[in-house]
């Protein structure tokens, strides 16, 4: 993403001008727009024409509008972000209050104006135009006949290739066609390698093991010297199965965690899994549940804060305000705030804790046992 021109006001209020340069930062344009804001963009509208003679045409011309957004809808697997909403500025082919919905477009600027610009969509920005947060991890997960190849970006987990062999079981070396077909997909699939820093193969038992052996033979055979240069990128590790849920394990792994320590995906899960280790051997030191993370927050005990993306995508304004005052809260008190991706694997699960989650710095007495004398004392 290229931020092209920033104008906030000090009341927050303002405007800003972003390039979306790759299919990536569609997923961050999205976690940016809300209903009401303002949109600027260029797009296709079909027109009709009337002639002389009273016939009439229809073509598609290209022209700028600006609408309010009234709704946004993201396709995560194509990357495409189609946003529609009344038009606020008539012009020559539509009229003012007329909608329409505008299909953004790589390396197509466009204006995005806000009434109030928070701290998280702040930051929303600078992450998307940090020429450092570039595409992190590829990954294989795999088993006798299925692979899944992945790629794990510092946003959005893709899935770049899905293979399936039917294998027949008594018919010795049966596994070599998936071999073939596996490790024909893996390199068109990562497309190019020197935008990871590390190619995970993980599977039970020793499918690994026999697909990277085939792999290297294959570069070796056909001379794939981008394939033999990238050899030291490629990691074995266990998994216990070829689905794509399998990645959490995988990244979880200590030894990819070392590797791996500085990349956005890792850090996400080493925070949940110390969420998960300090709930089972400290329960009074993890909370979840957006009531109780902000009763521990005023009391200032909140060492990491672990959040979900999607919180913030919550259309009724209160309720996403609740959400930024909690995490400038945190921050503002010298804890550390994680914001999870809804499209990572511990983003999903993350959700199904309620999308928020804390460490806290000491242990606080269940606040559950509070609320439930506060009501006794009501009733």
């Amino acid at each position: 993403m290229k931020l092209l021109h920033k104008d906030i006001e000090k009341d927050n209020a303002g405007q800003v001008t972003l390039m979306p340069e790759e299919a990536e930062d569609m997923w961050h344009t999205y976690n940016l727009l809300q209903v009401r804001d303002s949109l600027r963009a260029s797009t296709i509208r079909k027109v009709q024409t009337e002639s002389t003679t009273g016939s009439v045409g229809s073509s598609r011309v290209r022209t700028t509008l600006t609408l309010c957004v009234e709704a946004i809808d993201f396709d995560s697997q194509a990357c495409q972000l189609r946003v529609k909403g009344t038009n606020l500025e008539e012009n020559q082919y539509v009229k003012l209050g007329a909608y329409h919905t505008i299909e953004l477009e790589l390396n197509r600027k466009f204006t995005l104006a806000k009434k109030n610009w928070d701290s998280v969509v702040l930051d929303r920005i600078e992450q998307a135009c940090d020429p450092a947060q570039k595409a992190d991890v590829a990954a294989v997960v795999m088993q006798e006949g299925l692979a899944n190849v992945v790629l794990v970006t510092p946003a959005m987990t893709l899935l770049r290739a899905k293979v399936e062999v039917t294998i027949p079981r008594k018919r010795k070396g049966s596994c070599t066609q998936h071999e073939k077909v596996t490790s024909f997909q893996v390199p068109n699939a990562l497309c190019s390698f020197g935008m990871v820093k590390c190619i995970l193969v993980g599977s039970p038992g020793f499918v690994k093991d026999q697909f990277i052996t085939y792999l290297y033979k294959e570069a070796v055979r056909q001379d794939n010297k981008v394939l033999l240069e990238n050899r030291p990128k490629f990691m074995l590790v266990h998994a216990s199965s070829g689905h794509k849920y399998s990645l959490k394990e995988i990244l979880s792994d200590p030894a990819v965690t070392s590797r791996l320590s500085d990349t956005k995906a890792a850090g996400e899960v080493k925070a949940l899994e110390d969420f998960y280790k300090m709930l089972q051997h400290e329960p009074d030191r993890a909370f979840y549940g957006v009531a109780h993370v902000e009763k521990a927050a005023d009391a200032l005990a909140v060492d990491t804060l672990l959040i979900s993306d999607n919180t913030f995508r919550h259309q009724d304004i209160p309720t996403r305000n609740r959400y930024v005052r909690l995490v400038d809260s945190v921050r503002d008190n010298g804890g550390t705030v994680r914001i999870f991706s809804s499209l990572h694997v511990s983003g999903e699960q993350l959700t199904q804790l309620s999308g928020v989650a804390a460490i806290l710095r000491f242990p606080i007495a269940d606040l559950s046992e509070d609320e439930e004398g506060s009501s006794s004392d009501e009733d």
